[in-house]
């Protein structure tokens, strides 16, 4: 991990989630916007318990947000580019000041620490093949700190899901 980056929550499911906790979290992942009747009736619980449930989850960060997926080609983003970033120097100031500069990008929509060659990969949506250039001649190559970028162009998405329970 770079030094300076954020580590990630641990993945594992608490003790504390039980098998309704699991299908209320599967519902949700699939309609958000399912009121807790619909969720209740069926985990076969009654309204209380399920909005309960719910509210748990939330303050515990296990729900960390709803969300509205959108179609990055209908809004204009239809070109995704994955960039691999290799830092410069690997210190703790050096990571947050990327990650800083990062966040302030609205055209990269996920970043991840990771390892091997890279440091950091980037999803990055933009309208067109001009557009991603001058974000990375004009917004990624000015990142402080940036050492070497590798583009990938999707040609296509086979799988892209938010479901993970």
């Amino acid at each position: 991990m770079a030094k300076g980056t954020q580590k990630v929550e641990s993945t594992t499911i608490p003790p504390d989630l039980d098998e309704k906790d699991l299908a209320i979290l599967r519902i949700l992942q699939q309609h958000a916007r399912a009121t807790v009747k619909e969720i209740a009736d069926r985990v076969l619980l009654s309204t209380t318990p399920v909005h309960e449930r719910i509210k748990r989850m939330e303050e515990r960060g296990v729900i960390r947000q709803y969300a509205t997926l959108v179609n990055h080609a209908k809004v204009r983003k239809g070109l995704m580019v994955i960039c691999y970033v290799s830092l410069k120097q690997h210190n703790k100031n050096a990571g947050s000041r990327f990650i800083r500069d990062i966040m302030d990008m609205q055209e990269v929509i996920e970043c991840y620490n990771i390892s091997g060659e890279f440091d950091f990969m980037l999803k990055v949506v933009a309208e067109s093949m001009d557009a991603y250039y001058d974000f990375h001649v004009n917004k990624l190559s000015q990142a402080d700190n940036l050492g070497h970028v590798q583009s990938v162009f999707v040609m296509g998405v086979i799988k892209e899901t938010h479901v993970i329970v």
